[in-house]
């Protein structure tokens, strides 16, 4: 990290540490991406319990980790401030509330998941899976909420790139597990979807071990002692990293909450349209890396002039995000549009699902746009440490306007199911125009304060 002069420099210094980013994204992603991806090749059964699975895991998961991601921005801002002696407490309070979000998780998923699944008009076998699979995953539960905490660490320190290569392990270790569980391989137990999940929880194992020698033994990280003498809790870090994190987690909570609820809602549809719809969704997912890498980036670069009193930097900083963001959200779109029918193809070989999941591509283009805005400025608020009143607009954004759209018209139009996708589109969209407002706010108010 360090101050830049001049737009070129700045978009120098963005692109830097968000690329790393973006493939450490990807990399994480495709954990879930092979999950799906496997999965499809092995049963459309396996497929829509997965799918139902990830549908319950990936937002009580998402907006829970949220939370660990204040690390970046109290981190950054400490840098930013010259600060570097208050990095180790943080870093260490913030893994000790990652085991204990970790612990609750586990207790929910393991008291509830099977009442909450009953709910549901599921197929016995899809509901199975996904039982199975949730259980598998939060096997993995502890490991996958401490790399988070360390992984906020790295990332505010500017060292994206470390984040990236051990990451970037992720995906082939996942993989090569996935082929054991999946499918039985080698004479190990043939699990199906719950393979994945299995698979899945062995990888974020492996990944805490290689991510935990390189802070304890490689420079930068090694300097802060990260893991020796550890403090005792405080619940007045506790508190600081709440503030910040609750919100954002929240926040991210509402956003991929409200696809899991489209997923909920769609199983009236049948086994075919949720592997349809998942097909669909969790292609963009790994198109979404893009502007969410962006976004990542906003927070590091905004947080640490933020924490440097360079207002105007921080102010550059963040447009020139929502701007690259934009550009890129264009050939994300083209790609699902001209490219649907062999997305889909790649998913499935049953004609049903792969017609069906076709048309979902078509709407999932419409909303890159909105994706583009919305992600890189919410990052760029988390730098400003501005996060609560951001996450009563995602709320009021995707539930109280997208949600209630897609419902209405999926019940009272001919829309049907793609109704759902085009609610989606409006929250998005209402998400993507408010949250701008509020930054151009947040900086008006700090511009003044620098005057005076």
């Amino acid at each position: 990290m360090y101050e830049t002069n001049t737009k070129t420099d700045k978009l120098k210094l963005l692109v830097k540490i968000v690329f790393p980013i973006l493939i450490t994204q990807v990399a994480m992603y495709l954990v879930t991406f092979f999950d799906i991806y496997m999965t499809a090749r092995y049963g459309t059964d396996d497929l829509a319990g997965v799918s139902i699975g990830s549908s319950f895991w990936v937002p009580v998961y998402i907006g829970l980790a949220g939370i660990l991601m204040s690390i970046t921005p109290i981190v950054a801002q400490l840098m930013g401030a010259k600060k570097k002696e208050s990095v180790k407490e943080a870093v260490q309070q913030g893994i000790y509330l990652a085991i204990l979000l970790a612990a609750i998780v586990f207790m929910f998923f393991f008291l509830f998941i099977d009442s909450l699944l009953g709910f549901m008009d599921l197929e016995p076998a899809v509901a199975d899976v996904a039982s199975r699979y949730i259980f598998a995953m939060s096997l993995g539960l502890i490991p996958l909420f401490v790399y988070n905490a360390l992984r906020s660490y790295i990332d505010a320190l500017g060292a994206t790139r470390v984040t990236m290569v051990i990451t970037l392990l992720s995906a082939p270790i996942n993989v090569f597990f996935n082929y054991l569980f999946i499918f039985g391989n080698f004479g190990f137990p043939e699990l199906g979807g719950a393979g994945a999940g299995l698979a899945s929880a062995i990888t974020y194992w492996l990944v805490l071990v290689i991510a935990s020698v390189i802070i304890h033994t490689q420079s930068p990280f090694s300097s802060y002692r990260i893991f020796r003498k550890w403090e005792k809790v405080s619940f007045t870090r506790w508190k600081e990293i709440s503030r910040i994190g609750v919100p954002i987690g929240i926040s991210i909570f509402a956003e991929t909450s409200i696809f899991s609820a489209v997923t909920f809602m769609l199983a009236v549809y049948g086994t075919i349209t949720i592997a349809a719809h998942q097909i669909a969704l969790n292609f963009t997912s790994l198109l979404y890396m893009l502007p969410l890498s962006i976004s990542m980036g906003a927070t590091i670069l905004v947080g640490y002039e933020v924490g440097a009193a360079r207002y105007k930097d921080a102010r550059q900083y963040s447009w020139l995000s929502v701007a690259t963001a934009i550009a890129i959200s264009f050939v994300s779109a083209g790609i699902l549009f001209f490219l649907r029918e062999p997305i889909a193809q790649l998913y499935s070989s049953d004609p049903a699902v792969i017609e069906l999941a076709v048309q979902f591509l078509v709407f999932a283009a419409l909303f890159q746009l909105s994706d583009a805005v919305q992600a890189p400025v919410q990052g760029a608020l988390r730098g400003y440490k501005d996060v609560n009143i951001t996450f009563i607009m995602a709320l009021i954004s995707y539930w109280v306007i997208g949600l209630p759209v897609g419902y209405l018209l999926a019940r009272f139009t001919d829309f049907g199911a793609f109704g759902y996708w085009i609610g989606l589109i409006a929250g998005l969209t209402a998400g993507a125009i408010t949250l701008s407002i509020r930054l151009l706010i947040i900086q008006k108010k700090f511009k003044m304060s620098q005057l005076y």
